[in-house]
């Protein structure tokens, strides 16, 4: 299926992801072939259509689900054959969840709103390539490196969620502590590509709320961990707490509304939106 959205969690955890497809790699040669054949390098043609280097080369090698943005800027500039727009419905990826998170993926597919609160990683959601990669190598055991790119290339082709061009786009808020930002995962390099993809990722998308729970703060309503709500299009509410190795989904609403109290509260504990793209900036000025 097209844009499916796939992923194992937020940080390590997942190991059986799913990964790239003989459908993603002759797509991604075909970006390739036109945008040789248009005279344009990878800087050149990422110019063009708005998105990075990094993400088009990832879709050049198969390593990244196109969103629909992609496919609609980068079919004018690539002659406007309408090649890419009629083989991307058939572009699929190999199957393969990590058993605890099939559940909240086929929610998070469709839901209509997603409220994400990490203190120990960036979302998977917000994550470039380079941190996906250095989360993955950060925590044991270490995956080979076939398995490596598939969690990598699911995390990448879950991002197509974010998309304001899905009907209906959904709404996303997303709270992080600002030690996860400060924490440098993977080092300089990476933490300044991070920075400039939420900073991109916030000031394009209209849907997604970024706030930053700044690290000296006195009160805090998320003291008990990771918090992940989704809405489903029928207005239900489900969650999915996700620990060391396993995750559990939450239908109760009892559970449900408590854990919505602590995000309405976190919400209000947290810088505002235009304070945390400030810090972004000046984080990102810093380096």
């Amino acid at each position: 299926m097209a844009y499916e959205s796939t992923d194992g969690g937020t940080g390590a955890a997942g190991c059986a992801e799913p990964g790239t497809s003989d459908s993603l790699r002759t797509f991604g040669a075909v970006v390739q072939a036109l945008r040789e054949h248009a005279g344009l390098s990878r800087e050149e043609f990422s110019g063009l259509v708005g998105f990075s280097k990094h993400t088009v080369a990832s879709v050049e090698q198969g390593r990244r689900m196109p969103d629909r943005d992609f496919v609609e800027r980068a079919e004018p500039v690539l002659g406007g054959t309408g090649a890419l727009r009629r083989a991307a419905p058939h572009l699929s990826r190999q199957a393969g969840l990590a058993s605890w998170f099939r559940q909240w993926a086929r929610l998070e597919a469709t839901a209509i709103s997603l409220y994400t609160y990490e203190c120990r990683v960036v979302p998977g959601l917000l994550q470039t390539e380079a941190y996906a990669r250095a989360v993955s190598l950060n925590v044991p055991p270490l995956p080979d490196p076939e398995e490596l790119e598939q969690r990598i290339a699911a995390r990448l082709a879950r991002q197509e969620l974010l998309s304001v061009n899905r009907k209906p786009p959904t709404a996303f808020s997303f709270i992080v502590e600002q030690a996860v930002l400060e924490r440098w995962t993977g080092g300089e390099t990476v933490t300044r590509e991070l920075l400039d993809r939420l900073v991109e990722l916030i000031e394009r998308n209209w849907n997604v709320e970024f706030q930053v729970m700044p690290t000296r703060r006195p009160t805090h309503a998320g003291l008990d961990g990771p918090i992940m709500l989704a809405e489903t299009p029928e207005n239900r509410w489900f969650a999915y707490p996700e620990g060391q190795q396993n995750g559990r989904l939450i239908a109760h609403t009892k559970e449900i509304s408590l854990l919505q109290q602590r995000y309405a509260k976190l919400r209000s504990q947290a810088l505002t939106s235009e304070d945390s793209l400030g810090l972004l900036k000046r984080l990102r000025g810093a380096l």
